[in-house]
Formats: C-alpha cells, sequence, structure tokens
C-alpha cells in the first residue's frame, strides 16, 4: 500500500482528491494539509501531491525542494503560462498533471512516482519534450538574455527611459524588448511582468522597486 501525502490549499478541492486517492487500490491518504509546513517534519510518504495553480507567480523551487523530504512530488497546475514547467522541471519534481486532469490520470502518477518512476500527463508531454529538449543555459521562458535582463529592471521599477540609459540602448530598442517579454510571457501590465520575473528567479520575491539613477 503506497502512502499519499495531499498538499492543497483549496479544502473542497482537497477533499476531492481525498476521496480519488482513498477509492484507488493501493493507495491510502497518511496526511491532507492545506501547506506543506504543516506536515511532520519527520514524516516520509511514497508519493507527495501538490497543487501548485493558487501559488501564481510565487517562486515554486524553494517549496518544491523543501517538501522533497518528505517524498517524490507529483505537481499538478494549471500551466497556462510556460514558465512553470520549466521552473517545476528544474525543481526536480517526478510527476506532472494539471489541475484539470481526471481522477484516474493522478492516480496513475501517484502509483508510478510511489513506485520509484516518472510520470507525465498526456497533456503536458509535447511541453515536457519542448522543454528538456532546451540546452541546460537557455532561459526556460524563452526570453533572450538582453529581454532578461530588460525584465528585470522593469520589476525593479525603472522606467524605460531609465533601463535604456543603463543598458545603453536606445528607449525605442527598450520598449520593443518589452513588447516582446510581454509577448513571450503572455501578460498585460507592470505587475504581472514583476510577477513573472520572481517566478522565473529573475527578481528576489521581497525586492519590489529599486531606486532610480
Amino acid at each position: 500500500m503506497l502512502t499519499i501525502a495531499i498538499v492543497d490549499d483549496h479544502p473542497v478541492k482537497r477533499l476531492g482528491l481525498e476521496k480519488v486517492v482513498s477509492d484507488a487500490p493501493g493507495l491510502t491518504v497518511a496526511a491532507s494539509v492545506q501547506n506543506s509546513d504543516e506536515l511532520d517534519v519527520e514524516a516520509r510518504f511514497d508519493a507527495v501531491f501538490l497543487e501548485l495553480s493558487s501559488r501564481t507567480g510565487l517562486p515554486v523551487a524553494p517549496e518544491l525542494l523543501a517538501l522533497s523530504a518528505h517524498g517524490p512530488i507529483v505537481a499538478s497546475a494549471a500551466w497556462e503560462r510556460p514558465p512553470m514547467l520549466g521552473a517545476v522541471i528544474r525543481a526536480k519534481a517526478r510527476g506532472y498533471v494539471t489541475s484539470r486532469s481526471r481522477g484516474e490520470v493522478v492516480v496513475a502518477a501517484l502509483k508510478a512516482v510511489g513506485d520509484g518512476g516518472f510520470y507525465v500527463c498526456p497533456e503536458l508531454v509535447d511541453r515536457f519534450l519542448a522543454e528538456m529538449g532546451r540546452s541546460g543555459a537557455e532561459e526556460p521562458s524563452g526570453l533572450a538574455p538582453r529581454e532578461v535582463e530588460t525584465l528585470r529592471w522593469i520589476a525593479r521599477g525603472l522606467t524605460h527611459a531609465q533601463i535604456a540609459n543603463r543598458m545603453r540602448l536606445t528607449e525605442a530598442t527598450v520598449n520593443t524588448y518589452a513588447k516582446r517579454i510581454r509577448a513571450k510571457l503572455n501578460v498585460g501590465n507592470k505587475a504581472e511582468l514583476t510577477r513573472m520575473a520572481i517566478e522565473l528567479g529573475h527578481l528576489p520575491a521581497e525586492v519590489r522597486q529599486f531606486p532610480a539613477a
């Protein structure tokens, strides 16, 4: 019997998942909590299900790495934005499903990971292979190096004119970079750009503004 821990901060969804896991042959719910810090520090499980959908905009790697001490992780998220899957891959989760995956898919993922294997749900296979095909140094969001630099300065609160001065570019070039960044990250405003910079690891969560120069 494989022991499963469920970490999901949505109580109704968590109850539904508890039933799905409990009804599946060979699986038992050993813990079900809202946040990972509610788990006993010494607790170990055959697999840990972590719902990431409500953690939009937050760096996922630290939580995944900390939670992996309790057992191999099956991560679930909406996966609408490309950086999310890349971040989870780098954090070495062992299973990947979407928040819309059917119960039998979640069960298959938990069994595969609990038995020491690896699982990607059918909806994510193409995206997963694309992420794995990137070079280790390539930015998982598809941003070019200068676009990453521009994103960092935008997230730190600089205007396009200030960024142009720092990067020794024209303001028109910075405007072009900003448009490309918004298109690649599928975001529409500065607040969302800042959120994505944090999620991609380009800006510490505590940094919101940077003194203008």
